[in-house]
């Protein structure tokens, strides 16, 4: 089954789920502020462990205190999908028990 982009509509009613989240251009992203580098990098291996699980990959960002994940559907032409918002919603519930803000 293909994918198919979201309308701005169908964008803009799944971000109210996604506080802090946002699209920019043709992806879906987040930074996420932790306490220190190893806060932020076992994010990094927290969110590697659910793109895994779905079987779709976003790119991340670690940084000193710091994670930024971004993400679109390539095989949706580069557009951003429900397959997205999905992840976007695993890394919501899983971020704040790790830290992250």
């Amino acid at each position: 089954m293909a994918l198919e982009p979201l309308s701005q509509k169908e964008i803009e009613d799944r971000l109210r789920e996604l506080p802090g989240w946002a699209v920019t251009g043709d992806r879906l992203g987040r930074t996420f502020r932790l306490d220190g580098h190893f806060a932020a990098a076992a994010l990094v291996l927290a969110i590697a462990a659910v793109q895994e699980e779905l079987g779709h990959h976003a790119d991340l960002t670690l940084g000193y205190d710091t994670v930024a994940l971004a993400v679109n559907t390539h095989s949706a032409g580069g557009s951003v999908t429900a397959k997205d918002f999905a992840l976007a919603e695993r890394v919501r519930d899983l971020a704040p028990g790790l830290g992250a803000h």
